[in-house]
């Protein structure tokens, strides 16, 4: 855990009720509103058991998505409740619709040790993810009238300013719960005392919303490994011909300063040498195997069998793998053999395996590799902001002063 950072067992909670920061921002059925995957949620049962265990009674705080208004009944947390009601089966829960979360103060009246009450979404409000921070502030302080401590499990929300997850810590006795401590203990590991070697697995989409993180990986990982659309991005700074490729040309020189700063630093460096290409962004077009370079009218969907067979000898070498984003776009299945073999790749490794990501967790899942895993981080953006080696509000607010 990270020093001067209180947990749950540091806080006498019995007769308390408890603000409970989680992150039950969960996938949901867009036609009939119910839960698809309640993994975030379960991952923060062990904190609400706790709570309860030790006397508590609960009033959980959440966001779902990003309503654009109090009606968009779509992003409302009653389904989630719901689930939620049948993964404690004995505990008495109750919902409070927005509508009824005008007087905060008298929420949690008649509450009772053992009891749990599920807030409807927290972003329903403006002052939640207000840019002013008086505005957060006098919001964080109506939450503070509902309860006695305050306890944020919600690590995949912890690189957010936002009033639930950072001023709130300001107005009542604070701690972080279960969930928040394994994520922070695991990654802060990671980076300070890996088992070598250290491989980074990363793909997906865009360089530019992962260069800082590579940067800084660069200095402490002793292998990176690229897929996705980011690696035409870098062959292409490299002066290779990705054809019709998604490229950040923007960023071209910045992909090939990356490139060259690896290599100074002696950490290996991999990028495609070969492809899976289409004419279309479909499985349903001309498709076909490709080697280094792309022609014209084709574009890179998946790594292909050269560079799938180099990538399993460098994560089956390693002893701690950190993965975070996709090799091709998996969710079509033509495309999908690069990230399904190093799934199964680091689920052989026999050492500590970290996956964060939205796209990473759900190949898992369609892999049904996710108990071969050390751990699965809830955090997104959050994860990312971590191993950049930035200091998320939402861990800054729960700091004691020594």
């Amino acid at each position: 855990m990270m020093k001067n950072i209180k947990g749950i067992e540091d806080l006498d909670v019995h007769n308390e009720k408890v603000l409970l920061r989680v992150d039950f921002n969960v996938p949901l059925d867009p036609a009939t509103g119910d839960v698809i995957d309640p993994g975030r949620m379960i991952k923060s049962l062990p904190t609400i058991e706790l709570l309860l265990k030790k006397g508590a009674s609960i009033i959980i705080i959440s966001h779902l998505g990003r309503p654009k208004n109090t009606k968009d009944l779509n992003l409302s947390l009653f389904k989630v409740t719901e689930k939620l009601k049948e993964l404690l089966p004995k505990v008495n829960i109750q919902f409070c619709p927005f509508d009824q979360m005008s007087k905060m103060s008298s929420i949690s009246e008649g509450l009772k040790p053992g009891e749990i009450i599920v807030l409807d979404n927290i972003r329903f409000f403006p002052e939640e993810t207000s840019e002013k921070e008086q505005e957060r502030k006098k919001f964080a302080q109506k939450l503070s009238t509902m309860g006695d401590i305050f306890v944020n499990d919600a690590f995949g929300a912890c690189h957010r300013e936002h009033a639930s997850v950072y001023e709130l810590a300001s107005f009542l006795p604070s701690c972080a719960g279960l969930l928040l401590q394994k994520e922070v203990n695991i990654l802060n590991r990671a980076l300070t005392s890996p088992e070598r070697p250290f491989t980074a697995i990363i793909g997906g989409s865009k360089v530019s919303s992962k260069i800082e993180v590579i940067d800084q990986l660069i200095k402490r990982v002793d292998h990176i490994i690229i897929g996705g659309a980011m690696a035409y991005t870098f062959l292409k700074s490299r002066g290779l011909r990705v054809g019709n490729s998604k490229v950040e040309n923007d960023i071209l020189s910045q992909a090939s300063q990356i490139i060259d700063k690896a290599q100074f630093n002696e950490c290996g460096f991999y990028l495609p040498e070969d492809h899976v290409i289409s004419m279309d962004f479909s499985e349903n077009g001309k498709i076909k195997p490709c080697g280094l370079e792309i022609p014209e009218g084709w574009m890179g969907m998946d790594i292909g069998q050269k560079t799938i067979k180099k990538y399993e000898k460098i994560i089956g070498d390693s002893k701690t793998i950190l993965w975070n984003g996709p090799m091709g776009v998996f969710e079509m299945d033509a495309f999908s053999e690069g990230t399904m073999s190093i799934a199964k790749s680091v689920s052989k490794v026999k050492g500590t395996t970290i996956v964060g990501g939205g796209d990473s967790m759900l190949a898992l899942k369609k892999s049904g590799l996710e108990n071969k895993i050390t751990h699965i981080s809830t955090g997104g953006g959050a994860t990312l902001e971590f191993l950049e080696g930035k200091q998320l509000p939402g861990l800054k607010a729960l700091i004691v002063e020594e």
